[in-house]
């Protein structure tokens, strides 16, 4: 077997020259989908790939698909991506090192002559970020059938321009049926976003799946009074319920432990005033698990401890469930596979769950995928204090390609 390399330098060079689109203060990115900037990297990257000798093949949400032939074109291709917006005040790493890095592979197989024996596709997902156009992950949802295109078409950012307007505006909506086109498999390279690795000291992450989430909108009445004036016996103070909420959703995260994640992320106080006892609140409540079955168990446990918070402080509660997110198991031959590119390089890796959702978890319904993380300084990610090292990105970038290979001889 041929034992391929990618260029470290050439990587990391190409990172900072798509950097300078979209580039604001503080070394980040604000690249939001479907601008004038996400159109100068669109460019960049379709010119790139073209030269490479690949395809490049649009569908009507602007998923772009750059092709680069195998041995045999009655395989179905093999996909590396992931996605080339950004937050608002997003880093240079976030999606974009899932793509560059597929573009640093195909560099390498041109290079080198290596030939593959599937197709292999290298992948721009519209709008993964969900800042301008919401949802989050909006057009591999459409490619893999969780949203129609009409519902992404009609999609408006705050200016109230519609996402097809959008698309037709920087000349990316193809001609292709989004998810007519097959995948034999997807590799998802990524930033943590998360500290364990770095904790850890850890070089990859080799993921297993994606933990499910249960999102809620919760609203609790009691009653507004004069801080002065209105005796505590008597009170039925909706910020204090709230924060007996807050403590709830808390200490379940503690009992489901070690995997389960939980939060208030939103707290508004009505009528938010110095010396008025609050009489509405209201606040979102975000719980996450691996295993569908101890998420529903956490949701159980945590409408149970609204009931007794409602009638300790005598409040009106509106529960709302908002989304409702399935666990995702990847495919085990493809995290076999990573876990093999990763011995094969001599880094260390452990298995995961990411904590985040991706593309690849919708990609999951429709094609055998997993992915792949490396570590990002504290954690931190959506800020442009963002960073990762070289040496992180090659090393992600070699185990992706040590398993795009793997899986390819078994072809």
């Amino acid at each position: 077997m041929q034992n391929l390399t990618i260029d470290a330098g050439r990587l990391w060079d190409s990172l900072h020259e798509t950097a300078a689109f979209g580039a604001c203060e503080g070394g980040g990115i604000n690249r939001l989908t479907l601008t004038d900037d996400d159109k100068r990297v669109r460019d960049w990257f379709r010119r790139t790939v073209e030269a490479l000798g690949c395809t490049v093949t649009i569908d009507e949400v602007g998923n772009m698909f750059a092709r680069r032939p195998g041995r045999r074109d009655d395989l179905l291709p093999i996909a590396i991506g992931s996605h080339l917006d950004t937050q608002p005040t997003g880093g240079k790493f976030d999606g974009i090192l899932g793509v560059l890095a597929g573009v640093e592979i195909l560099r390498t197989f041109h290079d080198t002559g290596y030939v593959t024996n599937a197709p292999i596709e290298i992948i721009n997902w519209t709008n993964e970020e969900g800042t301008r156009f919401a949802p989050a992950m909006l057009c591999s949802g459409v490619f893999a059938g969780v949203f129609d295109p009409e519902f992404a078409w009609s999609r408006t950012d705050r200016d109230g321009i519609r996402f097809d307007a959008a698309l037709e505006g920087i000349g990316y909506k193809g001609s292709a049926k989004a998810g007519d086109h097959r995948l034999g498999a997807v590799f998802e390279l990524h930033i943590e976003q998360g500290p364990i690795l770095e904790a850890e000291e850890v070089q990859i992450g080799v993921v297993t799946g994606v933990q499910g989430a249960r999102w809620y909108d919760l609203r609790l009445n009691g009653n507004t009074g004069h801080t002065g004036a209105t005796p505590m016996r008597l009170r039925r103070n909706a910020l204090v319920g709230a924060s007996q909420v807050v403590l709830a959703v808390d200490g379940i995260a503690g009992e489901f432990g070690p995997d389960a994640v939980a939060s208030v992320g939103r707290l508004d106080v009505s009528p938010n005033s110095r010396n008025v006892v609050p009489g509405e609140v209201f606040l979102t409540v975000d719980l996450r698990h691996p295993d569908d079955g101890v998420l529903e168990a956490m949701a159980r446990a945590f409408e149970g401890r609204l009931a007794g918070i409602r009638e300790r402080y005598g409040l009106e509660m509106d529960l709302t469930p908002i989304w409702k997110n399935p666990a995702v198991r990847f495919a085990s031959e493809l995290v076999d596979c990573v876990q093999a590119g990763a011995d094969q390089a001599g880094f260390s890796h452990r298995r995961m769950v990411s904590g985040a959702g991706h593309d690849a978890a919708y990609l999951a319904r429709v094609a055998p995928t997993t992915m792949i993380f490396v570590p990002c300084l504290g954690g931190i990610s959506h800020n442009v204090a963002e960073s990762t090292t070289r040496e992180e990105c090659a090393a992600g970038a070699q185990v992706l390609l040590n398993a795009v290979i793997a899986h390819d001889n078994t072809l």
